[in-house]
This record gives structure tokens, C-alpha cells and sequence, in this order.
């Protein structure tokens, strides 16, 4: 004789936070280098970095991409990593969005 059971389980999936990762302006990255970068390490087309490294110039700070936690952070160490064997002065932040 079998015996068929029946549980009702009730899972709570957290959706991951995520981050956006912004360039900040300085006085001393070229405007080339920013835009080497997005399409480097961010993987934008000439097009959007172009208008990022002009959000950068213009504003302060430009939006690269939003991500988990982990890439964000990732993305943050590329940045200053490469910046800083370039010789230059590059930030990148990271935001809860």
C-alpha cells in the first residue's frame, strides 16, 4: 500500500539589489581615455560612450550601467585599475539604485 503526502511550502525568493556604476568628472582624463574605458570595460559602441564621457564633462558624473553587486564592484576596480596604470585621475562610484 502506498501513501502519497502533500506539502505546501511557501518559498520568498529576495530579488538582488542592484547598483549603478557612474564616472566622475576630473580636470585631467582625457575625453579619448573615457570613452576607451566605457567601451573597454563597459562595453558601450562608440556612440553611447560618446554621450556618457559628455554626461561625465557636462554633469559630473555619467551612467555606465546598472548591475548586481558584485559586477558593480568589479566594474569600479577595472576602472581605477586601468585609469591608474594610464596615469590618470579617473573615479568610478558605485549607487544602490
Amino acid at each position: 500500500m502506498s501513501t502519497k503526502t502533500q506539502h505546501d511550502v511557501a518559498w520568498e525568493v529576495a530579488i538582488p539589489k542592484r547598483f549603478h556604476v557612474f564616472l566622475l568628472n576630473d580636470h585631467y582624463t582625457s575625453m579619448e581615455f573615457v570613452i576607451d574605458v566605457l567601451m573597454g570595460i563597459f562595453h558601450k559602441n562608440y556612440a553611447q560612450a560618446e554621450a556618457i564621457m559628455l554626461a561625465v564633462h557636462e554633469q559630473g558624473k555619467g551612467l555606465c550601467g546598472t548591475y548586481s553587486y558584485e559586477i558593480a564592484e568589479t566594474k569600479v576596480v577595472q576602472v581605477r585599475t586601468k585609469a591608474k596604470e594610464s596615469g590618470f585621475p579617473l573615479k568610478a562610484i558605485l549607487e544602490e539604485a
